[in-house]
């Protein structure tokens, strides 16, 4: 993910999965491999140091001794991050949904507006406010534009940016708010600066720059909208205070990603915990407990943000091996998992770890959600407001809405449209769910509207 232009990933997305996959362990990045040396045990670091000793006890003063090094040990993983693979075997099977639509809500295509020349990868509604439920953010190239869905199937345009660098292409895009409330949008891409945009007043707010490779996805905390993480393809996710523009922690290195991060999701509830995925065909749990010392640190500190002690983290608490490819998206339902790989399906599941023991457990697959034609990386879901609804499209321009809080899946609806050819990089769905967005590889946004349905009168029972 990342490379300098979105057309050469088109040709690896559209390639077959395992065809595009790399070797299970490439090369890794310079920089996060320094740091992780940086941040070894004491015991490590002095043991990288060559001694010298005798071969024998008995050997004389005269004699040579010989020089022994001692390679550097490498460091266990800790007790407390579990490592988890999924249960296989007689009552493990996962309940599997059904392609047929149930037909419960019905949708129209009410608009198509094109955005531009250049693919549109991220499209997302503003669940931070209610004031703005029905504003969406489009990138596209490098420009960001917002939009107010009206009562009659259109778009108005309320504003749009466009990035000094005309190289830029944003890859993502997220809403967040400073501690006025005043709604902010912060987008980054292929160059790895993340820019925060003040709507209230049309500036630049912050450049936070620090990702040593393009950046996948962003997301803000729902609790506490001035925080964002950021999943770079450098291996590493950083938490941001958009407010002060301070990098808090830094998410990487020995127990973290192998390659590229493609996706992040803050817990809904829990202020510590989100999650990541990336090309390592992982899924990772991690915690800011431990560290939220510097969280509340970030939001007083006076000095130049240059000199903030940010923290490095090291290790998750849990690493699911769960897929067999790219994993490219991934949100929570409470404390349950979803997560989508390049393998036509999104996966419900949960972790299963021991009180005594954290280190051992295992992960319990409780639904899949098919999704056909969707083999190609950086396609990503979306969920209603109160994930009672996910919508996703796949590569022919198709777009999957499932009822998520049901056993086994309902398929609600399958949205589609003989101009709609090319592949949907991401949906939106709105709060209530009746208005669904899918933006695409050509450059188009299309809006898909919920039909009203008469209620059918209830026939009155027959009098003896």
């Amino acid at each position: 993910m990342g490379p300098t232009s979105r057309n050469q990933k088109s040709s690896q997305k559209d390639a077959a999965p395992n065809e595009a996959k790399p070797p299970r362990y490439p090369q890794r990045n310079r920089s996060i491999t320094a740091s992780a040396s940086a941040f070894a045990s004491p015991a490590v670091a002095n043991s990288r140091v060559a001694k010298e000793r005798p071969s024998s006890s008995t050997a004389g003063e005269g004699e040579p001794q010989e020089t022994v090094l001692k390679l550097p040990s490498i460091p266990t993983l800790p007790a407390r991050m579990a490592k988890l693979v999924p249960l296989e075997g007689l009552g493990c099977e996962a309940a599997v949904g059904s392609l047929t639509p149930s037909r419960e809500r019905e949708y129209k295509v009410t608009n198509k507006h094109t955005e531009g020349r250049r693919p549109v990868y991220a499209i997302v509604f503003n669940f931070l406010d209610v004031r703005y439920y029905d504003i969406f953010a489009t990138a596209c190239g490098p420009r960001l534009s917002t939009y107010r869905c009206l009562m009659n199937g259109k778009f108005a345009l309320l504003q749009s940016y466009l990035d000094d660098d005309m190289n830029e292409s944003f890859f993502t895009v997220s809403w967040a708010c400073d501690i006025d409330g005043n709604p902010l949008l912060v987008a980054a891409g292929s160059t790895g600066i993340i820019r925060v945009i003040n709507c209230a007043t049309e500036k630049i707010y912050k450049s936070l720059v620090g990702h040593g490779g393009s950046v996948n996805e962003i997301k803000s905390q729902p609790s506490n909208p001035s925080l964002i993480i950021s999943a770079s393809k450098d291996e590493s996710i950083k938490l941001w205070n958009v407010q002060t523009g301070i990098l808090i922690l830094v998410f990487g290195g020995v127990g973290g990603h192998r390659h590229e991060v493609l996706g992040v999701d803050f817990h809904t509830s829990d202020i510590y915990r989100f999650l990541s995925c990336g090309m390592d065909n992982t899924v990772r749990i991690w915690s800011m407990k431990e560290f939220w010392e510097y969280v509340e640190k970030s939001y007083s500190w006076t000095d130049a943000t240059s000199k903030f002690p940010t923290k490095f983290v090291q290790f998750p608490v849990l690493c699911a091996e769960i897929h067999s490819n790219y994993v490219d998206c991934t949100k929570w339902l409470g404390d349950f998992v979803l997560s989508k790989s390049v393998e036509n399906e999104i996966l419900l599941w949960e972790s299963i770890t021991k009180e005594e023991n954290p280190g051992e457990g295992h992960i319990d697959v409780l639904q899949k959600y098919p999704v056909p034609e969707c083999n190609i990386w950086f396609m990503k879901f979306s969920c209603d407001f109160h994930h009672n609804q996910l919508a996703i499209g796949n590569r022919d321009g198709k777009v999957y809405v499932w009822k998520v809080q049901t056993s086994p899946p309902v398929l609600i609806a399958r949205l589609n449209n003989p101009q709609v050819k090319s592949a949907i990089r991401q949906t939106a769905v709105s709060f209530d769910g009746s208005t669904i967005l899918a933006c695409t590889e050509d450059g188009n946004i299309w809006r898909w509207d919920e039909v009203d349905h008469p209620t059918a009168p209830v026939p009155s029972k027959k009098q003896k």
